[in-house]
């Protein structure tokens, strides 16, 4: 029968007919290479780098660190609503702006700072980074911080209402009532909370302001008689006066005053808390119940607690301060004449610094900023 023969080449001999392998196509996978220890041992090294770094972005370290905050400009608006309104006198425009200032931190309850924020706070000029515990107390919350934080801030308003009006000329008749007395003071055991002062010596005392000037007459060691209401009767209480830090007497007493403010002043700000906006706050009331434009056209920052008789007083992160008012566009900038150690080789270039302890001087300040005649302004020198 029929059967297959293979070819026959013209000479004789067989030949084997091979199949050609056609090209791969595109769709045809080929056999991936080997992958080298060495290559696996690298991707591992990157992939664990990775992961190290993301932890670092995140992973809470035990520092505080504080940096530049916002600035707000005391005479204009923010988010539609004027920081300061004042109703029961006539306003006036203004063409300067007055900035409070204010420091940015983490590391509280419920903000921990990173490790990459405390490297980048170590490696900036303006922040400062301090181990945790300097800051906050390890059992303090941070409700407990906000509600202290909100209460300060609205005494600073209020004493900077008192102030700014008592620099006006304004008569600000106030309740003195008595809120405790300081531990080893003759008035302790003898004057009780709840007591209202009604007169030093004879003398009635109408305002607080009036008591502080009637003892800064008073020999500190000497006696005085301090006449107070309690339970609705008068009662004399001899008391020996001590001696305050700046060299004046005092009753011993802390002071809890009702004020009866003759002008209505409405002080609006909601994302910033504590005491050291009240010297701009007061300025801005001032400039708001003057014709006079004492900023003209100049950007003043600044900042500095207040007390109801116009004394300026330290405050923290002064160098935090100078960055931000500097980074908004200030040109000027008032500081405690109490931080001026701090102030000393950490202004920015371009930002000149007045140095103010008192309510007076601060309103003299802006006012000669604003007229040009600024360059004998006393400044902090080392």
């Amino acid at each position: 029968g029929a059967g297959a023969s293979a070819p026959v080449s013209p000479t004789g001999d067989d030949v084997r007919v091979l199949e050609e392998t056609p090209p791969p196509s595109d769709d045809t996978a080929l056999e991936p290479d080997r992958v080298s220890p060495r290559s696996i041992v690298l991707s591992v090294g990157m992939l664990a780098t990775a992961v190290l770094l993301a932890v670092l972005v995140v992973l809470p370290v035990p520092y505080a660190v504080n940096s530049p905050g916002p600035t707000r400009d005391v005479l204009g608006e923010h988010d539609g609503t004027p920081l300061i309104t004042i109703s029961g006198a006539e306003t006036f425009d203004s063409t300067g702006e007055l900035r409070l200032t204010t420091v940015s931190g983490t590391g509280g309850p419920g903000f921990p700072s990173s490790a990459v924020g405390v490297l980048e706070g170590w490696l900036s000029k303006f922040t400062v980074v301090q181990p945790v515990e300097l800051l906050y107390p390890p059992d303090q919350t941070q409700d407990e911080i906000d509600q202290s934080n909100t209460a300060e801030m609205v005494s600073s308003q209020e004493n900077a209402t008192v102030a700014a009006l008592t620099e006006l000329g304004y008569e600000v008749p106030a309740t003195l009532v008595v809120a405790g007395t300081v531990e080893g003071s003759d008035a302790a055991g003898k004057v009780e909370k709840g007591d209202v002062i009604v007169a030093l010596d004879g003398t009635a005392v109408p305002d607080y302001q009036g008591l502080i000037e009637q003892l800064d007459g008073v020999e500190p060691g000497s006696t005085v008689t301090l006449t107070v209401k309690r339970n609705g009767q008068a009662v004399d209480v001899p008391i020996v006066t001590g001696t305050k830090e700046d060299g004046h007497a005092q009753i011993g007493v802390y002071i809890d005053p009702s004020f009866d403010l003759p002008v209505d002043v409405t002080i609006s700000i909601d994302d910033i808390g504590g005491p050291s906006a009240g010297t701009m706050f007061a300025l801005g009331i001032i400039d708001k119940l003057t014709p006079e434009d004492e900023a003209n056209g100049k950007d003043i920052a600044g900042t500095g607690t207040i007390d109801v008789t116009g004394e300026v007083g330290a405050i923290g992160g002064i160098r935090q301060k100078l960055a931000g008012a500097k980074r908004d566009g200030a040109t000027w900038f008032l500081a405690p004449a109490s931080n001026c150690d701090e102030v000393v080789g950490h202004v920015p270039e371009g930002l000149r610094v007045v140095k103010i302890s008192t309510l007076h001087e601060a309103r003299e300040a802006i006012t000669a900023i604003g007229s040009g005649t600024a360059a004998d302004l006393p400044t902090c020198t080392s």
